[in-house]
C-alpha cells in the first residue's frame, strides 16, 4: 500500500529509510514547538494555544505535503516570519493579534491564487540553474549558521559590540579599522557544557557518517542527548512523565479577524508576509528538492506545483488555528540527508508533530546541543553542490555568489534570492546577454527593487 501511494522503489528508497528520515526531520524541527509559543506570547496570545496551533498545523500540513505532493518536505510556522508577526504586525503596527492572524490568512489566499494560476510554478522555470544551485548552497550555509548558533560554538561577545556612529564620530582618535568593521560574534567557551556536548555530538555524528552508518544523524542526536544527562545539559525534571497533555483552554482556533485586518489597511503587512514567504518557500523547495534529486538537470519538477499549493493552503490553515505563517522548513534537509526521498518522510514528521501534543515533555528533553550537529553536517551536504556553478562566467558566478553569501550574512533566505535576481538580470542586460533572461526575471527584478525601496522608506 505504501509503495503504491509513495512510489518508494521508483525513488530507490524503502519504508525504514523514509521513517528514519521523517524522525530525523522532526527532531531537527521540534524546537519550533517551544520557540514559537515564546515568541507569539509577547503579542498577548496564550502560550498553550500557540503550542497547540504549532503542533497541529505543522502535523496536518506536513502530512498533506506527503500525500498530495509526495515530497519529503515538512512545514511549520516559519522562524523570522513569526518574529515579524510579533514585532511589526502586532507591536509596531499597533494591531491586535487577531487582526494580524487575519493578515496571514489573506496572504495565504493570495498564495493559493498565485499557485492555481501557475505564477509560482513559473518561478521554477524562470530562475536560471546557477541561481537554483546557489540557493541550495545558500540554504546549506544558512542552516550551518543556525547549527553553530544552537551549539553555542558561535556566541555574541558583549565586549565586542560595535560602537554607534555617534560614538565613533565623537572619538576621532579611534583606529580606522574600528570605524570600518567590527564583529560582535566570537567563539564560545569550551568550559560551557552545552558547547562541549555539541562538539562531542558533532564528532560522533561525523564519525557515523564517515562509517556510512544508516540513520547516523538520528543516532547521533540520541547518543548526544544521553551523554548530555551526566553533563547537565539534558535536564530531566524531578517528576518527569513522558506523557502529558498541555492545557488547551483559551485556544485561538478561529480567532483570526479578517474584517479588522481589512479595516486597518494592513496591505503593507500582507505584502511583507507574501514577499518573504514567496521567496523563502521557493528557495526551500528548490534547494531541498535538488539535494533529494527530485528535480531534473534543468532544475524542474512536476511536483513543485502541488507542493506549493499545499504550502499555500497551509498558510491560511495555520492562521485559522492561531499561528503565524506556515512555511517549508530548511531543516527538512536533515531527513533528506538520511535518505528521505518521498512523501512518507513528510507524513512521518507530521504524525510526530501531532503526537507531540502528548509527548511534549519527552520532545522537550532533547537539547539544542544534540540537534545542532545534525544541522551543521547537513549544511556541508548542501554546500557540496557548489561545483555545479560556472564561476568562469561572471554573469553566472557573481549573482550565484551574492545569492549564497547574503543568506547567512543577513540571516534571511529571501535577501539572498533577491540579490541573485537583481545581479543576474542586470549583468545579463548590460553585457548584451538579455535574451538568456526569462521574462519573469525582469518582473521579479522590478518587484525586488520596489520592495527594498519600500523597506528603506519604512
Amino acid at each position: 500500500m505504501l509503495e503504491k501511494i509513495f512510489k518508494l522503489k521508483e525513488q530507490n528508497t524503502n519504508v525504514r529509510t523514509e521513517i528514519v528520515a521523517g524522525i530525523t526531520t522532526f527532531v531537527t524541527m521540534a524546537y519550533i514547538l517551544f520557540l514559537n509559543p515564546n515568541i507569539l506570547a509577547g503579542t498577548g496570545m496564550n502560550h498553550n494555544a500557540v503550542f497547540f496551533a504549532t503542533a497541529v498545523a505543522a502535523g496536518v500540513v506536513s502530512i498533506a505535503m506527503g500525500f498530495v505532493a509526495n515530497f519529503p518536505i515538512a512545514l511549520a510556522p516559519g522562524m523570522g516570519l513569526n518574529a515579524f508577526f510579533a514585532a511589526i504586525a502586532v507591536q509596531g503596527a499597533g494591531m491586535p493579534w487577531q487582526a494580524a492572524l487575519g493578515a496571514v490568512f489573506i496572504s495565504g489566499i493570495i498564495f493559493v491564487i498565485l499557485t492555481v494560476t501557475k505564477v509560482r510554478q513559473m518561478l521554477v522555470v524562470a530562475v536560471p540553474n546557477s541561481l537554483k544551485v546557489a540557493i541550495t548552497v545558500g540554504i546549506g550555509l544558512f542552516i550551518t549558521v543556525i547549527g553553530i548558533k544552537l551549539s553555542e560554538i558561535m556566541v555574541v561577545k558583549a565586549s565586542l559590540i560595535p560602537p554607534t556612529l555617534e560614538q565613533i564620530n565623537a572619538n576621532p582618535a579611534a583606529p580606522a579599522a574600528l570605524k570600518f568593521f567590527e564583529w560582535n560574534i566570537g567563539l564560545g567557551n569550551f568550559t560551557n557544557p552545552a558547547m562541549a556536548l555539541s562538539v562531542i555530538g558533532l564528532f560522533i555524528s561525523v564519525l557515523l557518517m564517515t562509517l556510512r552508518v544508516k540513520g547516523s544523524l538520528l543516532i547521533g542526536i540520541v547518543i548526544t542527548t544521553l551523554i548530555g544527562i551526566p553533563m547537565g545539559v539534558t535536564v530531566i525534571p524531578e517528576h518527569f512523565s513522558p506523557f502529558a497533555l498541555p492545557d488547551f483552554n483559551n485556544l485561538a482556533v478561529g480567532a483570526l479577524d479578517i474584517k479588522a485586518a481589512l479595516n486597518m489597511g494592513i496591505w503593507t503587512v500582507v505584502f511583507t508576509f507574501t514577499f518573504v514567504e514567496l521567496f523563502d518557500t521557493f528557495g526551500t523547495l528548490v534547494g531541498t528538492a535538488r539535494k533529494a534529486n527530485l528535480i531534473d538537470k534543468n532544475g524542474n519538477s512536476p511536483k513543485i506545483g502541488r507542493a506549493m499549493l499545499v504550502d499555500a493552503f497551509g498558510v491560511s490553515f495555520g492562521a485559522f488555528l492561531g499561528t503565524s505563517t506556515i512555511t517549508a522548513y530548511v531543516e527538512s534537509a536533515a531527513g533528506i540527508g538520511e535518505g528521505g526521498r518521498t512523501g512518507l518522510t513528510a507524513v512521518t514528521t507530521g504524525i510526530l508533530f501531532l503526537l507531540a501534543l502528548i509527548l511534549a515533555p519527552l520532545a522537550g528533553l532533547i537539547p539544542n546541543a544534540a540537534t545542532a550537529p545534525a544541522l551543521i553536517i547537513v549544511g556541508l551536504l548542501m554546500v557540496s553542490s557548489i561545483h555545479e556553478i560556472d564561476f568562469n562566467d561572471f554573469t553566472e558566478g557573481f549573482p550565484a555568489f551574492m545569492t549564497f553569501i547574503m543568506m547567512p550574512f543577513t540571516y534571511n533566505i529571501a535577501n539572498g534570492i533577491a540579490a541573485g535576481i537583481v545581479f543576474y538580470t542586470a549583468l545579463k542586460v548590460v553585457t548584451g546577454k538579455w535574451k538568456q533572461v526569462h521574462w519573469m526575471m525582469y518582473l521579479l527584478f522590478v518587484l525586488v527593487i520596489v520592495r527594498y525601496i519600500f523597506l528603506a522608506e519604512h
